[in-house]
């Protein structure tokens, strides 16, 4: 899918008082970057700490000033390009030590929060115009009832909670991953943001996925239109999907107190997307727990982590939610804690018919011709066994399983009903006590 630009971008710094941080803290930052980076130039600088380079020569003036740095000398490059290099002075080379023993963090200057928090509002994924032929083509990939559509697509643009429940394998996790896909603009995303002087890490390469730009010359006279604040990332917008291994530790701050930095938790990661929780119920916390640690933030649009120190603090909450479970949700939630969820959908295996059109379209993509006898025995001898009652994984499942049955035996692609009854085989443990 096409992806559409539709934020507006976080503005360029263009003097130090536009970073927002304090003068100390930045200081501190750039000389442990040039201690651990070994960055000489100014230009180089620049792009550790993904400063403009006109910033960045003041912050280099201000320690040179405080005799924390010194030029080399001799100037590197030529013409215009030219460059002047500096190193630490033996008092720089103290204070980066010092400053790594409060905090390993270098690189990227931090967003304060405060700055994030409105950036978030820009990019809320509230303000996503979600249209009836974008969600069809998200999910064009899967057989779904009409009616599910009119569900989902409320549902999605509303960007609340949504529970979706039923039997497995009919295709609870694909339809989360139709909508994500649904999703076509970008979003920018924070490399660290500040608060309180300490700092968090928040672009997570594994989560998030960056749309490249053109590289510019961060020496130009005249930077295009398109820059941006490069403390941030241009990203998709992020999907985060957890399952049975989901525990409550994994939504606080992560603190490293070897590095003593901090690591943004799951929902933070997940800001202006969707987090998924699939397999509700197969924690080792119970489903209310679980409901219970997000009622503020799906109320309230806001989240509460707290630090080392124990103080406690907020940040945005812009994420849409999707439970997912085949449990029937009265058997896991209160009614207290339903009430809180603000879309619940049902996801039922397919009718017949639906079930042929998903047979037929895997099929195809397999290169399994279709045979009329083997699909009349399925459909008559072998479905009646189970109270012909069908699901959406079960086409793929069956196909695949003759298509190895195919390949051990020397056989063409081909579908038989000996062929179906092998491979109907396999997709049900049979009755009758295992004896030890």
């Amino acid at each position: 899918m096409n992806m559409q630009i539709g934020t507006a971008a976080p503005q360029l710094p263009r003097s130090l008082d536009e970073v927002g941080l304090q003068v100390v803290m930045m200081r501190d930052i750039a000389l442990k970057t040039i201690f651990r980076t070994n960055a000489r130039l100014v230009s180089e600088i620049a792009k550790s700490l993904r400063l403009p380079v006109n910033v960045t020569q003041d912050l280099v003036d201000l320690m040179r000033g405080q005799k924390l740095i010194e030029a080399m000398g001799t100037l590197t490059g030529s013409g215009a390009s030219s460059e002047m290099p500096y190193q630490l002075t033996d008092g720089g080379r103290a204070r980066a030590l010092d400053a790594l023993a409060q905090s390993e963090y270098f690189g990227p200057m931090p967003v304060p929060l405060a700055e994030y928090r409105a950036q978030v509002s820009r990019q809320s994924v509230r303000n996503i115009t979600l249209t009836r032929d974008r969600l069809q083509s998200a999910m064009g990939h899967l057989v779904l009832p009409p009616a599910l559509i009119d569900q989902l697509g409320p549902a999605i643009g509303a960007g609340r909670s949504i529970l979706m429940y039923g039997p497995p394998g009919n295709g609870k996790s694909s339809i989360s991953n139709g909508i994500r896909e649904a999703f076509g603009d970008l979003v920018y995303v924070p490399c660290a943001i500040e608060y309180g002087g300490q700092v968090i890490t928040l672009y997570d390469p594994v989560i998030h996925a960056s749309v490249d730009d053109t590289p510019e010359d961060p020496n130009a006279l005249r930077l295009s239109c398109t820059r941006f604040d490069t403390r941030y990332v241009r990203c998709e917008r992020p999907t985060v999907v957890t399952g049975g291994e989901l525990s409550l530790d994994m939504l606080d701050l992560v603190y490293n107190p070897v590095s003593r930095t901090y690591q943004a938790p799951l929902q933070l990661k997940a800001t202006g997307g969707i987090f998924i929780i699939d397999d509700l119920g197969r924690q080792a916390e119970p489903p209310q727990k679980i409901v219970n640690r997000w009622i503020v933030p799906l109320e309230e649009n806001r989240d509460i982590l707290s630090l080392q120190s124990g103080e406690k603090f907020e940040v945005p909450f812009d994420t849409l939610v999707i439970f997912s479970t085949n449990f029937h949700p009265r058997e896991i939630f209160d009614q207290a804690a339903l009430r809180r969820i603000f879309f619940k959908i049902r996801i039922d295996g397919p009718s017949q018919e639906d079930f042929l059109k998903i047979f037929a379209l895997v099929a195809r993509k397999k290169r399994m011709p279709l045979d009329q006898a083997a699909l009349i025995h399925l459909l008559k001898v072998k479905y009646p066994t189970i109270g012909n009652v069908f699901a959406n994984y079960q086409p793929v499942f069956l196909i695949d399983q003759i298509i190895s049955i195919c390949e051990f035996e020397g056989l063409p692609y081909r579908m038989t009903p000996e062929l179906i009854d092998r491979a109907w085989d396999n997709m049900f443990v049979r009755d009758g006590d295992v004896i030890h």
